[in-house]
């Protein structure tokens, strides 16, 4: 019979890697953002409803199935192993690829004006964020692996994939998709990675300056792009055409004032502004629960961040550790983007709200995102040096980061 006084070891898997008790704020900050997004969509419910004719339960009744599927999804990724997710790389890159084309063979219709959706059975998916799962995974692998051989710095080994799978990106959600906002998470989710993965800063300008040029000319070659970046500097001055949605964004955020006007009242779901319930659903929060009440949001994504990059800093090896910067980016950056369109800080980009915003596929994806930081969390690390207050803060990230004297 075993002593009582003796601990129990820790579990330790198959590449050796202790396992402890996960962080559970990965569980608990997710799940009080559905359910605020849960509430929100059921207040609008009967004015989404009325314009579209159908139940008034409808809405909110696809909006518990989707948080459910979203549930399904976290506790699934958090049980596979990170080493079967990294095998998985491959299959996952051509599942996204195979997505992206059936998306862009679809013809577009008044609902799905772009290709960007996979439709089937009456549902839909939107591919893009099947790619943003899989580019996390297989970049963080790719970068991994160079952190190994010690070639991040390497034009031909690194540099030239990296810029061959923006421009790849680029041509097929930017142009085809026409998706310049879930272009610039994945370009910003690339950057993140490839700079925790220990790119020097010089390389990353290079590349960002490359990447500035080539927004400019996405921006300028269309017309709708250049109508949203000219209301984005004057909505008021075509608040009834190209500067609708901004206009009516603006007058939900400044309805709400101080503590909004609740549940029960506020009138721009009902037709006034565009997409309530998706991109402009922080503008909904702000007209039912004023400042005080978005202010408590951005402090639950907030800390949320927080916990991803504690996870971050402790990860056990480089492929966890590069996987987990990108998802914070793609999230932190998401999140970043819708806010600020709401607020008139930057251009509208169609983009969701993390964890908020109703739409299936969104919500599916960023949920089985945090279960791969969660299964990261098992197997998170402690402990620096004595002397790790004394290094260059530019040391004191090598060593945050685990890439310290792997530089070549």
């Amino acid at each position: 019979m075993r002593p009582r006084n003796v601990r129990r070891p820790a579990y330790a898997d198959r590449s050796g890697q202790r396992r402890h008790r996960p962080d559970y704020s990965l569980v608990l900050l997710p799940t009080i953002l559905l359910v605020i997004g849960l509430i929100v969509v059921y207040a609008i419910s009967p004015g989404l409803a009325a314009q579209k004719h159908v139940s008034d339960n409808y809405y909110v009744t696809k909006q518990i199935f989707t948080v459910l599927l979203g549930a399904a999804s976290f506790g699934v990724v958090a049980q596979v192993p990170l080493s079967a997710w990294k095998r998985l790389r491959v299959p996952l890159i051509v599942l996204a690829g195979v997505a992206t084309l059936i998306a862009l063979a679809l013809p577009v219709s008044a609902e799905y004006p772009a290709h960007r959706w996979v439709r089937f059975g009456g549902q839909s998916l939107q591919s893009v964020e099947l790619i943003k799962f899989a580019i996390v995974i297989c970049l963080a692998a790719f970068l991994a692996d160079k952190i190994k051989q010690g070639v991040m710095s390497n034009t031909k080994k690194t540099l030239q994939p990296l810029m061959v799978i923006l421009g790849v990106i680029g041509i097929v959600v930017a142009i085809a998709q026409r998706d310049l906002g879930s272009t610039g998470v994945l370009v910003v989710m690339m950057a993140a990675m490839a700079y925790i993965a220990g790119l020097p800063m010089k390389r990353v300008l290079q590349i960002s300056a490359i990447i500035a040029i080539g927004t400019i000319l996405a921006i300028a070659s269309i017309g709708y792009r250049r109508d949203r970046v000219l209301t984005f500097l004057h909505p008021e001055q075509d608040c009834q055409d190209a500067g609708y949605q901004a206009c009516q964004a603006l007058i939900a955020v400044g309805s709400g004032g101080l503590v909004g006007k609740g549940l029960s009242h506020g009138a721009q779901a009902y037709g006034y502004l565009p997409e309530a319930s998706n991109d402009s659903i922080f503008a909904i929060m702000a007209e039912k629960f004023g400042f005080v009440g978005v202010t408590v949001l951005i402090a639950l994504f907030m800390a949320l961040f927080g916990r991803i990059k504690n996870v971050l800093e402790r990860a056990p090896d480089d492929f966890s550790r590069v996987m987990v910067a990108g998802i914070l980016a793609w999230l932190s950056t998401q999140t970043l983007i819708n806010i600020g369109a709401m607020i008139g800080l930057l251009p509208l980009k169609g983009i969701t709200l993390p964890f908020i915003s109703a739409g299936g596929t969104s919500v599916i994806f960023v949920t089985a995102a945090l279960g791969l930081v969660f299964q990261v969390s098992h197997y998170t690390t402690f402990g620096v040096s004595d002397d790790y207050t004394a290094q260059p803060k530019s040391e004191r990230r090598a060593i945050n980061y685990g890439y310290a004297n792997r530089r070549p």
